[in-house]
This record gives C-alpha cells, structure tokens and sequence, in this order.
C-alpha cells in the first residue's frame, strides 16, 4: 500500500504546485474558515464539479503556511486498489509509514469517501478517538443520509456547485466592462453549450459530458444500487432533460418505459441524490407541497444541452435562473388556477423568467394579484443582475 499512498500524495517528496489549478475563492474562503475547527468538513456535488481541485488547493494552502508535507494524506477510495481495505486501515497504514503518533494531528482528506461501508460510522471513530482534520468528499448525496446520526454535530457539509455565468466567464479569461453589455446574450448562449463543469469549460467537449452521465449512471447508479438495466435508466435520464424546467409526471415515464410507478419515483430519486437533477416542489399548503407535481430542473446546463441542444432557449434560461435561486433562497413554484408563475421564495419574492419574451395575459393577471413582498421580471441575460442581488 505504501507506493500507491506515494503517488496520491507527491507533496511528501518534492514540492511541486500545479499553478493550472483555478481557484474558486467562494469556496476556498468557507474551506479556509473551517481549518480551525475540529468537526469533518463535508464536500458534496456532481462529479467533476471540482471537489478533488478543491481539495488539492487547500492542501497546498496548508503546505504554504508550514504544515508539514507528511501530515497530509490524500486518498481516492474508489480506487480499485483500496477496495479490500477499511478507511481506518489505511490511516492505521499511513500513521505507520510515517511514525505518527495518535496524538499528532493530522489532516486528512478522503475523496469519494460513500465508495466505503459504514463510512459514517468509520468517520466518527476517526474523529473520536484520533487527533484529525477531516475532508470527506462524495458525489453521491447518500454521504447527507446518515441513518443512524453518527456524525451529528460533528460535521460541516458544503455542496460544490457548477460555475455559474460570472465564474464562468473568469475561467474562461474572459472580462466584460459596462459598456460591453451587448455581449451578454451571446456569451450566455456560449455558456448554455459549455454549462458550468470547470474541465468541460476550459476544454469543452461533447463526448467527456457524455462519459461523465455514462459514469454516473453506471458507477453512482447502477453499481452502487445493485441494478442491471443500465439502458433503461439512460433512456429515463434522457426523458428527464426533456422535462426540464416542467411539472413531472412519474407515472406518465413510467409507462413510457414500461416500468411501475414506485420503480420510476426510485430511479427519479437516484438522479437526484447524484445532483444530475433538483426538483422544486409547488408553493401552498402543506399537502399541496407534498403531493403535487415537481418541477426538475438540470443541474448543469451543458448536460441538458447535450440531449436537448438549442432548442428552448427559455427553457436553459428558467433553468440557471432557479440555480442561482437555490444558492440563496427556498423557492417554489407557483401554480393557481392552471397559471404557473415560475419561482415564489420563502420570503414572498415573485419571480418569473421570460428569455427576451413578455408575459401571456393570463400570467399578467396572477403576477399583478399575488400578494407578495417583492415582483420581479427577468427578461434578458442583461436583468441577472436583480438576482444576484436578492
């Protein structure tokens, strides 16, 4: 085991930074601000969202500021070579390599950590008993689920989102003053075919999204829930983006696919916990919330692109609108009377996107009648502003 904690972790021979790394200060300053505590710092998201750079960066930040480069291990559990070994075994083994002692604090950061049985249960002993920092990082919202409560008070959890428009344009080197406004549109439409996976946007390119849905559904989905039609579920993912931004309906793709209800809701609840999807339940009573259709959003506009193109653009537009919505608010959707206004927030803000169109007269009549604290129109790439400053 030793040679193969040599090669996750070459900072313990030479120190050699990738300066290629982009850094997403947003992130980076929550993670700086939580060094200082003991509880284990959660990363959750979409694969390929950025968690593993994340991590890395941080590592180096703590080489910089002297901490020894041996007091920090770095480990993919999935990684084949593991798969007969506990995490605890492989700390055990790592403490050994480099004599340290149980009272000496190391830091430790754990990559695709739900790869692991009873991963909660392993981590709390970790924390307990030795004197650690953690990073547990997953792709898989399981990692939130923690049946039995065993890391209760003792964990953070942070949800590493895709680029939004303004990161995206950084990774892209790209600045737009003022009086570039026009130019808008065209690079939102850029960042519609590219979405927000931070290697996709520095290299973009059709087939590594499609490999990236591929490894999700086989990897998160498939293998790790024990199934076998690996098909059916791509076909249902496919039938998923074309809904997107729309109320769903499980039974009517279960009977396009030929499956039971209960067998479509799991499957509709598996893409949900990989963060390929969110659904957005329905503003109002306590069983209207509960029981009324969903809207499902994508969780990055690149993947719904690949299976939707540029068909709908307002679609896409809704779409990133209710990303950047969730960053900030608890939000509904709207639905009165066969009307749908897209997005009510738990603080009485009306919302409702239209990509360089107006409102039907029938949506006029509920926007202008809903009781609300604040009413706000987005009609154009150039109007974001009034969200971000929600």
């Amino acid at each position: 085991m030793d040679e193969i904690l040599y090669q996750y972790n070459p900072w313990w021979e030479e120190l050699a930074f990738n300066e290629d790394l982009k850094p997403r200060e947003r992130y980076l300053s929550k993670l700086r601000g939580y060094l200082d505590n003991k509880q284990i710092i959660s990363l959750t998201g979409l694969r390929r969202v950025g968690k593993t750079t994340l991590m890395k960066l941080i590592i180096e930040e703590l080489i910089r500021k002297g901490i020894p480069p041996k007091s920090i291990l770095y480990v993919s559990l999935d990684d084949y070579l593991f798969q007969q070994n506990s995490i605890i075994e492989i700390i055990n083994e790592y403490r050994k390599l480099h004599k340290h002692k149980i009272e000496e604090k190391i830091y430790l950061f754990l990559d695709e950590v739900t790869f692991k049985q009873d991963v909660h249960v392993q981590l709390k002993n970790i924390y307990d008993s030795q004197n650690t920092k953690i990073f547990a990082a997953s792709s898989s919202a399981s990692m939130l689920r923690d049946k039995n409560a065993s890391l209760t008070g003792r964990a953070i959890t942070l949800e590493i989102k895709p680029l939004d428009l303004e990161e995206y344009l950084y990774f892209k080197g790209i600045t737009l003053k003022k009086r570039d406004k026009q130019l808008n549109k065209s690079y939102f439409l850029d960042y519609i075919k590219d979405g927000g996976l931070p290697e996709n946007v520095l290299n973009p390119s059709r087939e590594y999204l499609m490999n990236l849905v591929d490894d999700i559904i086989q990897k998160d989905i498939t293998a790790f829930h024990g199934l076998k039609n690996h098909r059916i579920l791509r076909d249902y993912f496919m039938l998923l983006m074309e809904r997107s931004g729309k109320q769903l309906s499980i039974n009517k793709i279960a009977k396009i696919l030929s499956i039971s209800p209960d067998t479509s809701k799991r499957y509709l609840s598996y893409f949900e916990s990989t963060y390929l999807i969110h659904l957005l339940p329905r503003w109002g009573k306590t069983n209207q919330k509960l029981l009324s259709p969903k809207k499902i959003y994508a969780s990055d506009l690149g993947i719904k692109h690949l299976f939707m193109g540029s068909r709908d653009l307002g679609s896409y537009f809704e779409n990133y609108i209710y990303l950047v919505l969730r960053n900030k608010k608890t939000v509904y959707y709207l639905y009165e009377n066969t009307v749908e206004i897209d997005f009510y927030t738990d603080d009485s803000i009306l919302i409702e996107s239209k990509f360089y169109s107006p409102l039907n007269e029938k949506q006029k009549a509920l926007f202008s009648e809903y009781p609300a604290n604040k009413k706000i129109v987005i009609d154009s790439v150039d109007k974001l502003d009034l969200l971000y400053d929600l």
